[in-house]
């Protein structure tokens, strides 16, 4: 949110849990956008595998234009589309392949049409280098394994398949290769194309798909920088998000998640490519690893998957998010329910409300003692200060800390805490701002820098009650370091009693 001395916004409740919404054809005008950022929406996402970039353009105009009016400081992620495979054109409405028959997957280019009785099916893909990478005895999978098969033979130009699993194939419906080392580039020319847009217009995240490597993150890193170095954009950043999706990420994950800025738990590919009773263990490992780190974690994938046609979840999906929110994921994500679905604004609101209750319950359980490995290891002058408040905050039972963090350093480090408490984390930098918004527990506030840390104590007391986030009497800690509104300098921790400053 964004306050001044004469505002008198309130705001609903909001989790500690953030919810991030993707925007598609339900959920791209102002009118739309606008409730979903008061029913609860941090951050946005672009899914680039979807869409122009005319189509793209508007919608990040949209939004920047809405949260503008508002007053709320609201994130943008565009989401790379990496080296997805899709089938190629299918004549009319798609093919029934019937399980124990042949198809044959081919290198050339051909709109696939139903084949004659005895005869094998042909088909093609986006890949031309499929028929190099595949070998015998490994599985395909079609429309997030609707329909399977088995390669049982190779050629120089195309593979011979048997259908283990029937089911109808339309065009570019995509195919999973779970048992295949691809040679494919994560980053494809198209992807390079929408990180270029990325810088071009300011967006706050990029996810990286199909992550395989770290070096998968660290050539994105790479490429950002020097785009950003071309436009005259030096010092800006642009976090990078990896997505978990395939198993060869599993092999990897610790210096995966060391090279990026923080991972979404994509469960949707994950759950083709594995098996499925494997990925609520691989959730739990993957959040754990995070934590460890000191790194944001998002899961994501058919968490409320009913809503795009229902008007309410189903008990399964309403547990299946609250364990996300148990398991302290920073963020959790909402796809199709928005981008598409009959009813974005109530799944955002659903999703709100099981947030609020999980949190309620987590805040009844004894919170962590220790910071994160990674940051206990690196002695971070910044992190044992983080921690400090959180001891504090135990001892005193705050009711939310306040803390000056103008690049969003100190929000990020407290956040990796887990305090159970807000954090109401103010900078006077418009895109430090938007940026916190990925930070489970952080709520960023955009104010001009007050004069001193007794100035800033003043404006955010009263703002403390006028926003409902604590009443007269209450505890809360204030966290900042002079001059505000230069980095790196908070060295105070200030305990305060709401309602003492007029």
């Amino acid at each position: 949110m964004e306050i001044d001395s004469g505002s008198e916004v309130r705001i609903e409740p909001s989790p500690l849990t953030k919810i991030i919404a993707t925007v598609g054809p339900a959920s791209s005008t102002a009118e739309t956008i606008g409730r979903l950022i008061e029913a609860g929406v941090s951050i946005f996402r672009l899914n680039f595998g979807h869409g122009s970039i005319e189509e793209h353009t508007a919608h990040l105009e949209t939004i920047r234009s809405v949260a503008g009016k508002l007053g709320r400081p609201t994130a943008v992620l565009g989401d790379l589309q990496g080296p997805k495979i899709r089938v190629g054109e299918v004549a009319g409405h798609g093919i029934e392949l019937v399980t124990g028959s042949t198809v044959i997957l081919q290198r050339r280019p051909v709109i696939a049409t139903p084949a004659a009785p005895g005869e094998a099916h042909r088909l093609s893909s986006t890949y031309s280098a499929l028929v190099d990478d595949v070998r015998p005895g490994q599985r395909l999978l079609v429309d997030d394994g609707a329909v399977r098969m088995l390669i049982v033979e190779k050629g120089p130009d195309e593979v011979r398949c048997t259908v283990t699993d029937g089911g109808l194939v339309r065009s570019h419906k995509g195919i999973n290769l779970p048992d295949t080392d691809l040679t494919v580039q994560t980053l494809s020319e198209r992807d390079w194309w929408h990180v270029q847009w990325a810088v071009e217009h300011d967006l706050d995240f990029l996810a990286l798909s199909f992550v395989r490597s770290a070096d998968d993150v660290r050539q994105l890193a790479a490429g950002v920088q020097r785009i950003t170095d071309q436009f005259g954009c030096r010092g800006m950043c642009l976090p990078i998000i990896a997505k978990i999706e395939v198993p060869k990420a599993l092999e990897q994950i610790e210096a995966i998640v060391e090279a990026a800025d923080g991972i979404m738990i994509a469960r949707g590919d994950l759950g083709v490519e594995m098996d499925l009773a494997q990925v609520p263990v691989i959730q739990k490992r993957l959040v754990a690893i995070a934590q460890e780190q000191g790194k944001p974690c998002i899961v994501a994938t058919q968490m409320l998957q009913s809503m795009i046609r229902e008007p309410a979840p189903t008990r399964a999906e309403a547990n299946d998010v609250a364990n996300a929110i148990f398991d302290q994921a920073d963020a959790v994500m909402l796809s199709g329910e928005t981008a598409v679905g009959l009813y974005s604004e109530v799944a955002v609101e659903h999703m709100r409300r099981i947030a609020l209750h999980s949190e309620a319950y987590l805040a009844t359980l004894p919170p962590r003692a220790t910071p994160p490995a990674k940051l206990r290891a690196a002695r971070h002058h910044e992190a044992g200060l983080a921690h400090g408040v959180w001891t504090i905050a135990q001892d005193v039972d705050a009711r939310c800390i306040v803390v000056w963090s103008q690049a969003g350093g100190g929000a990020r480090y407290l956040s990796q805490n887990n305090f159970h408490v807000p954090i109401i984390a103010v900078t006077s930098d418009e895109r430090a701002a938007r940026q916190m918004q990925i930070l489970g527990g952080v709520t960023p506030v955009r104010l001009d820098p007050p004069a001193s840390i007794g100035a800033f104590t003043k404006i955010m007391d009263r703002h403390l009650q006028e926003f409902g986030l604590a009443k007269k009497g209450d505890t809360c800690l204030i966290v900042a370091g002079e001059p505000l509104g230069e980095a790196g300098v908070t060295d105070s921790i200030t305990i305060h009693t709401v309602g003492t400053t007029e």
